[in-house]
C-alpha cells in the first residue's frame, strides 16, 4: 500500500522561502509521477507543479503553472524516496494547503481525480 507524508509548511512573511517534503512508502519513488496541489481559501485545488519520471525509458517531463513558474522547485531524492517542493519569493497569494499526490503511468495530467494516492495536506500561510 502506496502512502504519501508530507512535512514542512508553516507562517512566514511575504519574500521568504519554505520547502515542502512529501515522503512515498509502500513502492519505489521513481515509478510514480508526483503532482504537487494546493487549495486557497474558498477556491478550487489546483496542481501548481508535477514531476513525472518513467524508470523504463529514462524520460522525464516537469510542469510548472505560470502562477509559480520561477519561483517554485521541484525535486526527487530517490534514495530518500522524497519529493521536495522549494518556494521561494512567497506571496500572499500563496497561502493555501498544499497536498502532493501520486499516480501511474509517467504522464503529468492536471485533473486531481486520475492521482491515486494523496498527502495530508500541510498550511502554507504568507503574511505581513
Amino acid at each position: 500500500q502506496v502512502q504519501l507524508v508530507q512535512s514542512g509548511g508553516g507562517l512566514v512573511q511575504p519574500g521568504a522561502s519554505l520547502r515542502l517534503s512529501c515522503t512515498l512508502s509502500g513502492d519505489a519513488l521513481g515509478y510514480w509521477t508526483i503532482g504537487w496541489f494546493r487549495q486557497a481559501p474558498g477556491k478550487q485545488r489546483e496542481q501548481v507543479l508535477c514531476s513525472s519520471r518513467d524508470s523504463a525509458t529514462a524520460d522525464s517531463e516537469d510542469y510548472a503553472d505560470d502562477s509559480v513558474k520561477g519561483r517554485f522547485t521541484i525535486t526527487r531524492d530517490s534514495a530518500q524516496n522524497t519529493v521536495y517542493l522549494e518556494m521561494n519569493s512567497l506571496n500572499p497569494e500563496d497561502t493555501a494547503v498544499y497536498y502532493c499526490a501520486a499516480r501511474r503511468p509517467s504522464m503529468c495530467l492536471a485533473e486531481e481525480g486520475l492521482y491515486r494516492y494523496w498527502g495530508q495536506g500541510t498550511q502554507v500561510t504568507v503574511t505581513v
